[in-house]
C-alpha cells in the first residue's frame, strides 16, 4: 500500500478547525494520545503546532502506521513518538499514562462495542482532569442534524450494520457511567462536533 492511498482529504480539510479547538481545551505540555491517528495527517499537523506537547500516534493497522512513520520522518519532528498498534477493545492499552487523549472520525466507523471500550480504557490511562476529545458527526434527540448525516449514517449502515453517526447523549451516558464529564461540545465544519470530555476521577 502506497503513502498516496492513506492521503485524506477530508483529514486535510478539517485539521485547522480541529487544531483551533485543541489549542484551548489541550494542557500547555505533557503526553497526547492519538487513538485511531489513521495516515498521520492530523499528528504531524498538531505536532508542529503543539511543539511543547509530545505526541503518541497509534493505529491497529500495520499499513497505517507504516504510514504515520513516513510521514513523520518526511516532517523531522522531534516531538512524536513511533506509532504503536492500539486496539481500543484489548485491554490493557499499551500506554500507561497521558495528558489527554484524541479521537477522531471513529465511533461512527466502529461497532458500538469500541465506543464502550475507549471509555472504559480511557479512564485508566487519562490523568486527572485529563481532556478526552472527540470529533465526527453526532445525531442529536435522537435526530440528525443536517440531511448530509442523515445521507453518511445510511451509507455507512449499508457498508457495515455495526457503524452508523452515534446519538450524542448515548455517547455522554457511556462516558458517564466511566467517570468522565461532558465539558463542552463546539460545532465545526462540515455537520461535525468536537466533543470534549474531562475524567473527574
Amino acid at each position: 500500500m502506497t503513502q498516496e492511498l492513506l492521503h485524506s482529504p477530508a483529514t486535510e480539510r478539517n485539521k485547522k478547525p480541529i487544531l483551533e479547538v485543541l489549542r484551548h481545551v489541550l494542557p500547555s505540555a505533557g503526553l497526547v494520545l492519538e487513538v485511531a491517528s489513521g495516515t498521520g495527517q492530523h499528528v504531524v499537523h498538531f505536532a508542529r503546532e503543539l511543539p511543547k506537547l509530545v505526541w503518541q500516534p497509534t493505529d491497529p493497522d500495520e499499513g497505517s502506521r507504516a504510514a504515520i512513520v513516513a510521514r513523520l520522518r518526511a516532517a523531522n519532528l522531534e516531538n512524536v513518538k513511533e506509532p504503536i498498534s492500539l486496539d481500543v477493545l484489548y485491554t490493557p492499552w499499551p500506554v500507561d499514562r497521558s495528558d489527554a487523549i484524541l479521537c477522531i472520525n471513529m465511533i461512527h466507523i466502529s461497532p458500538w462495542a469500541v465506543t464502550e471500550a475507549l471509555f472504559a480504557n480511557a479512564k485508566h490511562v487519562l490523568s486527572s482532569t485529563g481532556v478526552l476529545y472527540l470529533y465526527g458527526p453526532y445525531r442529536q434527540s435522537g435526530r440528525h442534524t443536517e440531511a448530509s448525516n442523515e445521507s453518511f449514517d445510511t451509507s455507512l449502515r449499508s457498508r457495515n450494520s455495526e457503524w452508523g453517526v452515534r446519538n450524542l447523549e448515548d455517547v455522554t451516558r457511556i462516558a458517564e457511567a466511566q467517570g468522565f464529564v461532558l465539558e463542552t461540545t463546539m460545532d465545526m465544519p462540515a455537520n461535525n462536533l468536537s466533543v470534549i470530555f474531562r475524567n473527574a476521577l
